[in-house]
């Protein structure tokens, strides 16, 4: 008993040494969802909607100014015990988070109502009638609940990037993942399937969280710490004697971690999801939960178990290749936008590992790149998906993309651009993303290095077929059926040029975000 009660020596859990400074952001974000839930509970129904969008927009300007006036070397390290680490790669992704958050933000801010493809309405105005109550009930995100639980996952996201130990990051894990379950199944009003979605995101969620949470005991056994920089050290001096339970931890670990990115064979949730969620929580799903997994993953790889690469990197090249593979191959079947989308979020899962399997600190930059790019057009392709109805429903199957150029054509030129980057054209954000991702894995990655490349050059050609095929049918086919905009839709608009104009710089000037990416590419250890 005198055991259990003995307290830690001094210096092995000193909570008192917490930077709250380098935190900030973190805190600012959590703060506000907190607000939010009080907001929920306390505020009139009708002043719900303009105080919780100012309060979150508020809360992520603020957290991006505290992530960026600091002066990086007063930041720099790890806090709370040691739980957390704030380096370039973390400051950087969450800098992109609390970004890309935003902009996603703006899109869930949205509020579409009656029973026409052009009505609109704010949340919170006074609206007479049931009919358009119901409207935006099918439309999804009719509850202003949709901002504190994005803040939280926004939060979670945040910390999974900064997580320095196994424990830390399975906490993380769960508090980014727990509201996305809910956000998924937003729109049940409008369809079973958003339920649906929903369900089978968090079943899946919850068995790659166990397979996580199991891999790190292993781990813990292995290494003798959850920290992860003295996993790699545990590693790198490591007698051989504690091998057998390496691998299947190391295994566990990247399953929860691949589950999250929606890599091959892990992507199963993948294209439900994207379809039954409402298409602002798509957007903000897919480029953000995907910035946040990646940046656990290069902290995982890269510090804990770059040592014992040779002995796990063999499966993940097998993992990232099928990746390519599969998402490239079944985008071609898809006749619904989001599904479709959703395979070419999986195929350029894939891309990202290649330049991260690289082992090199270029790569790790090269990769931080990518999740810029790909972030910023995925949530304006959503935004835009998001637009298009019919009946006041989003108009989702191609069939009714058909002739979408005629109609509104500003539109179909937004979607078209968007599409060209995801195919990786010259000139547009793809293409330089997927050269910073590709050359480091061509320098360092050896045979199956330029293998994976080979492969993603080939899976980029299938998936061009696929976008061109929407182009042409937006562009060359006969409109069919009474497909609309919702009207007007301000914020959506701010946000599909956001992603516009990001997606045509960083193809065009894509210098300052590679140079700031390269110097970000240091890790604490």
């Amino acid at each position: 008993m005198t055991a259990l009660l003995t307290l830690p020596a001094a210096g092995e859990f000193e909570m008192a040494d917490i930077n709250y400074v380098a935190i900030a952001p973190m805190i600012v974000v959590f703060a506000a969802a907190v607000l939010g839930v009080l907001v929920e509970a306390f505020a009139p129904r009708r002043l719900r909607y303009p105080i919780q969008v100012g309060l979150a927009v508020l809360a992520l300007v603020i957290a991006f100014a505290a992530l960026v006036l600091p002066d990086a070397d007063s930041v720099t390290g790890t806090t709370v015990a040691g739980t957390l680490a704030v380096d370039g790669p973390s400051r950087f992704l969450s800098g992109v988070l609390l970004a890309l958050g935003l902009v996603g933000l703006l899109v869930m801010a949205e509020r579409f109502g009656g029973e026409g493809p052009d009505a609109f309405t704010p949340m919170g105005a006074a609206t007479p009638g049931s009919a358009i109550e119901s409207a935006a009930a099918r439309a999804g995100l009719a509850t202003t609940e949709v901002f504190p639980l994005a803040l939280f996952s926004l939060g979670g996201m945040m910390m999974f990037t900064s997580a320095n130990d196994l424990l830390s990051m399975f906490v993380a894990l769960e508090v980014l993942s727990l509201p996305l379950y809910i956000l998924t199944g937003l729109a049940r009003r409008r369809r079973l399937l958003s339920q649906e979605a929903a369900l089978k995101y968090f079943l899946l969620g919850a068995f790659s969280s166990a397979f996580f949470l199991f891999g790190a005991g292993l781990i813990y056994g292995y290494a003798g710490s959850i920290r992860i920089p003295a996993i790699g050290e545990a590693a790198a001096a490591s007698s051989g004697d504690l091998e057998p339970l390496l691998l299947p931890g190391v295994a566990m670990l990247l399953v929860g971690l691949l589950f999250k990115v929606g890599a091959v064979p892990f992507h199963s949730w993948t294209p439900d999801v994207y379809q039954g969620a409402p298409s602002p929580v798509t957007g903000f799903m897919a480029a953000c939960t995907k910035i946040a997994a990646f940046g656990a993953l290069l902290r995982l790889v890269y510090v804990g178990l770059e040592s014992t690469r040779w002995e796990w990197r063999p499966g993940v090249v097998v993992i990232a290749a099928l990746t390519m593979i599969v998402g490239a191959v079944l985008s071609v079947t898809q006749t619904d936008i989001k599904r479709l989308l959703a395979y070419s979020s999986v195929a350029h899962a894939g891309f990202i590992l290649v330049g991260l399997l690289a082992f090199d600190i270029t790569a790790v930059g090269g990769v931080m790149f990518y999740l810029v790019a790909y972030g910023a057009s995925t949530i304006a392709a959503f935004a835009l998906v998001n637009m298009v109805r019919e009946n006041g429903a989003e108009a989702t199957h191609l069939s009714q993309w058909a002739g979408l150029g005629r109609r509104h054509p500003w539109v179909a030129a937004a979607m078209t651009l968007l599409l060209l980057a995801f195919a990786g054209i010259p000139l547009t954000s793809g293409f330089t993303a997927k050269v910073a991702a590709f050359m480091p894995a061509v320098a360092h990655g050896g045979l199956s290095g330029v293998l994976l490349v080979v492969i993603g050059v080939l899976a980029s050609a299938v998936t061009a077929f696929v976008y061109v095929k929407v182009i042409v049918l937006m562009y060359f086919t006969a409109p069919s059926g009474d497909v609309g905009l919702a009207q007007p839709a301000l914020l959506s608009v701010v946000a599909i040029a956001v992603g516009v104009v990001l997606t045509v710089l960083l193809g065009v000037v894509p210098g300052p975000l590679l140079d700031l990416a390269a110097q970000s590419s240091t890790f604490v250890r």
